[in-house]
């Protein structure tokens, strides 16, 4: 079985990254910046853990912008399908910073996607020239904003057809990764996060950057080709699904050891993955904090203390100097091992990732 990264971890075809162009046009920056202004803005209940993640993660370690994480509310923000993060900005705390706006807020998938506080702001951000990107469901809110209208766009597969009956007149747009139309940017499904956020680089920091943050990611192309035909959901995925949810009592906690340090892109793809299998559901363990920092700086919080570690059925620990997309795949791969093809493949679709056997 060969395992392919819809990002690109593996050059598809022989491409080189050297065969590609910039696909995202550079964002506007005010002229009171000196380094681009982007906002990653998420709600305190339900955010989508990659698609909030892997910019932040992504662009803080670039060091080519001045990146915050944003909620409404400053404190815990629970992520979907599993963990949470510390806020420290609130978007009053934002705006008091900077009340010309930010060059760039990115909106990845949020529980509420009509929550009024994010819309708002948004619109206000739009209309102070700020350029608006929706990661996968993302588009939702940026659509039930406005800001898709007489747009082209794209999304989640699995969303496309039901954001087409909702939003008619946005041109609904598959097989991109990512779609930029002036200065809105949407992209598909939760794993497009990456090949988007190093466009994003290569566009702001150049193509060496980009290069520099995907070979630490593992990833050698970011183009924007995508084959969205190649995902549905037929009726073994869904038989597969129900039995996972009726097996109750075989249920697993994944805990996965979180430490100052740790690379938070690969700990929000293993736990994600493993939070979608309806089998199991990763949580945090540490040593003896409440909260650890992790490479980018992002405030993980621990679910338990290692002390507690018995409750859970199986522990994994991300190594320091590990690369996400080869994490990704180890984390597919081991859920094949445990819970069958069957599952991983459920688990991919979800994440609109490509696996080819």
């Amino acid at each position: 079985m060969i395992l392919t990264l819809g990002f690109g971890a593996i050059k598809l075809l022989g491409q080189t990254n050297k065969d590609q162009k910039t696909y995202l046009q550079k964002i506007s920056v005010k002229p009171p910046h000196k380094k681009p202004v982007i906002v990653v803005i998420g709600e305190n209940k339900y955010t989508e853990l990659t698609d909030f993640i892997v910019p932040y993660g992504v662009l803080k370690r670039a060091n080519i912008a001045e990146v915050y994480a944003v909620a409404p509310n400053k404190g815990k923000m629970e992520m979907f399908p599993s963990l949470s993060i510390e806020i420290t900005t609130s978007i009053e705390d934002f705006d008091t910073l900077h009340p010309e706006g930010a060059d760039l807020v990115i909106v990845p998938a949020i529980h509420n996607m009509e929550n009024k506080t994010i819309i708002q702001w948004i619109q206000k951000q739009n209309k102070l020239s700020a350029s608006i990107a929706g990661i996968c469901d993302g588009v939702w809110t940026l659509a039930h904003a406005g800001l898709l209208k007489d747009k082209k766009a794209t999304g989640h597969w699995y969303s496309i057809p039901e954001l087409t009956k909702s939003f008619p007149d946005t041109d609904w747009i598959k097989n991109k990764r990512y779609l930029q139309d002036k200065n809105i940017i949407t992209t598909s499904g939760v794993t497009a996060s990456i090949p988007f956020s190093l466009a994003l680089v290569e566009s702001i920091g150049g193509e060496k950057k980009a290069m520099e943050i995907g070979n630490e990611l593992g990833v050698s192309h970011w183009d924007s080709t995508h084959d969205s035909e190649k995902f549905h959901l037929g009726w073994k995925q869904y038989l597969t699904a129900a039995k996972n949810l009726i097996a109750f009592w075989s249920y697993e906690t994944i805990g996965i050891f979180i430490y100052d340090g740790i690379d938070e892109i690969s700990l929000a793809l293993v736990a994600d993955a493993y939070s979608r299998t309806y089998k199991s559901k990763a949580v945090t363990i540490s040593s003896s904090q409440v909260t650890v920092i992790t490479k980018s700086g992002i405030q993980f919080v621990s679910d338990s203390q290692e002390n507690l570690s018995n409750q859970v059925q199986n522990l994994k620990e991300i190594p320091k100097n590990t690369k996400a997309s080869q994490e990704l795949i180890d984390t597919l791969s081991e859920i094949e091992r445990r819970y069958g093809m069957l599952t991983k493949q459920f688990v991919a679709m979800q994440l609109e990732f490509s696996i080819q056997q």
